[in-house]
């Protein structure tokens, strides 16, 4: 029994060393590079009050590494609530309705970007309902997409998966950064940023 067991463990850590060394990777040279990102400021969980969000400064710090362009995903009409319990009851509501808030601005020349980072905070081991009506609104055919997300402690959950679906686009390895590390600790969370686009 012990010997079948310590087989069945060698043959799962051969099999993910085998789908991480088989990771899609994509150089980015002459590329021309996106991030789009929802995020929210207000009372978050862990970090208390902010001004600026975390999947924001992640965002950022990408953009500043990437030479990309950014765009903030923005609700045509904002109500929701700055408060975090009161948040997470909308933010739950939304998803078991399928919503699709409806959103301001776009994105110019769209079709132009081979690579999208998407960034997100974890809502329910989902995205905020508002990218689905980004990601929804555009052709993906040809592009490279690499999702980041910020949480405390729920990490990427299924949200590549349903970014893939959403968009039918090739897929990267995600991200996946601590809120209070985005707020708290930024020389951590670039490192993070840095460390994630070299590998």
């Amino acid at each position: 029994m012990k010997r079948f067991l310590t087989g069945c463990l060698t043959a799962i850590t051969l099999g993910l060393l085998t789908f991480n060394t088989q990771a899609k990777e994509i150089d980015m040279t002459g590329k021309k590079v996106l991030v789009v990102y929802f995020s929210r400021t207000g009372e978050q969980y862990s970090v208390g009050n902010i001004t600026e969000g975390n999947t924001a400064v992640i965002a950022k710090m990408i953009a500043e590494q990437t030479k990309a362009a950014l765009f903030e995903v923005k609700l045509k009409n904002d109500t929701y609530p700055a408060a975090y319990k009161a948040l997470t009851e909308i933010a739950l509501a939304e998803k078991k309705a399928n919503a699709r808030p409806e959103i301001i601005g776009d994105v110019a020349n769209f079709a132009d970007y081979d690579v999208v980072f998407i960034g997100t905070p974890n809502w329910w081991a989902d995205l905020p309902m508002a990218v689905y009506t980004f990601m929804e609104a555009h052709d993906w055919s040809g592009k490279t997409v690499a999702p980041f997300v910020t949480h405390e402690g729920s990490g990427l959950s299924s949200i590549p998966s349903k970014i893939k679906s959403a968009t039918g686009a090739e897929m990267l390895d995600g991200l996946a950064v601590y809120g209070h590390v985005a707020q708290n600790d930024r020389e951590q969370a670039k490192e993070d940023v840095i460390n994630w686009l070299k590998n």
